[in-house]
């Protein structure tokens, strides 16, 4: 099966996701979006760990409420060691699962910052990313910018040539010849925020229309 893995912190779910998330099930024929709730961002400092539970099982209750919808809220980040590197997720998912097909869902802000990432290379080599719009971040530029490093190299190999010693593993080298997968998806912006959904909380606001 083709599986869009999906994953943040979703400090609320709201409606943006679910857009992305039905656009993903019915649009682009993923069989099914797995929502990874993570504990922590290792690049981020704005969600703590200790919510990590709650906020899974936010999402477990928000996702019933759209039994139409092709998701399944999974919990293996929170059985992982910290850092949660997103690399390691999809490489524990690929051997729970090797007969699934597993691509990774970002948005536009994360695509620009991806080099930030651990093992950013083998993540868009590997399993590749289906990229959701934002608003101010011209996707055919940064997807033509990655592709583009890509056929020169010149970012530093940040992975161990060992990690790619097993037999019919590809070397690292191999795997970044072939152009980096980056689908961009037609996929409605809704603007809204899990941030500002929270700030709007904390001000004494109705935000239950944003909420999924």
């Amino acid at each position: 099966m083709r599986i869009a893995v999906y994953s943040g912190s979703f400090n609320p779910l709201h409606i943006g996701h679910e857009a992305i998330m039905r656009h993903l099930t019915q649009e682009e024929e993923y069989d099914w979006v797995y929502l990874v709730v993570s504990p922590k961002n290792p690049i981020k400092t704005t969600v703590s760990a200790d919510s990590a539970f709650d906020r899974y099982e936010a999402a477990i209750e928000a996702v019933k409420r759209h039994p139409d919808l092709h998701v399944w809220v999974d919990d293996i980040e929170l059985r992982m060691p910290p850092p949660q590197y997103t690399i390691k997720t999809l490489d524990a998912l690929r051997q729970r699962e090797p007969e699934n097909d597993f691509t990774l869902v970002v948005g536009a802000d994360n695509l620009e910052n991806i080099h930030r990432w651990r093992d950013f290379q083998r993540i868009l080599a590997d399993y590749g990313v289906a990229v959701y719009p934002r608003k101010g971040f011209d996707l055919e530029a940064i997807k033509a910018h990655l592709i583009e490093e890509c056929r020169h190299f010149p970012a530093p190999y940040v992975l161990d040539a060992t990690e790619f010693a097993e037999e019919g593993q590809r070397s690292l080298e191999e795997t970044l010849r072939d152009t980096y997968n980056i689908r961009i998806l037609n996929a409605p912006i809704v603007d809204i925020s899990s941030t500002r959904i929270r700030e709007g909380l904390a001000e004494g606001k109705d935000m239950s229309k944003w909420m999924m």
